[in-house]
């Protein structure tokens, strides 16, 4: 059996080269967002040219990270969205909801502080994880039937 995985969520932390690493021996394909904070954010005033209110600058970049993202879930058969401490991640919550409305298999990512917040994403999930650790064993046992 061969996965792609949807690596989606928060940029700041090193939790996707965790993962990465830890499932190094699988017959897993990887896929994410841009994780260039400034690529993503200027994607679309690079390639389309540029806009005086900050409104319209976001509203290109968005649009041309959607192409990307869209795309990248629908070819998923596994979707893990971290949700990080430091900054609210509507995007994370926004792809985690695409993934449901998919049927994708959704692992959430995220520490105890978050669990009252994301509950109802949590509940769209069939796994919730705390550490980039746990999500390697959830692809290892899925792909191999082993357990830690």
């Amino acid at each position: 059996m061969q996965l792609t995985v949807y690596l989606a969520g928060e940029i700041h932390t090193d939790w996707r080269e965790q993962i990465i690493a830890g499932a190094d021996d699988l017959a897993v394909t990887f896929t994410g967002p841009v994780t260039d904070h400034a690529a993503s954010d200027d994607c679309g005033v690079r390639i389309l040219g540029d806009e005086a209110e900050t409104f319209w600058h976001d509203h290109k970049g968005a649009k041309l990270n959607a192409i990307r993202t869209r795309k990248a879930l629908e070819e998923a058969d596994i979707v893990v969205v971290r949700f990080g401490e430091k900054y609210r991640q509507w995007n994370a919550a926004f792809d985690a909801g695409q993934a449901a409305a998919l049927g994708k298999s959704l692992i959430v990512l995220h520490g105890p502080d978050h669990q009252h917040a994301l509950k109802e994403i949590d509940a769209a999930a069939l796994a919730v994880a705390e550490t980039p650790a746990q999500v390697v064993q959830i692809l290892r046992y899925v792909l191999t039937g082993a357990l830690p």
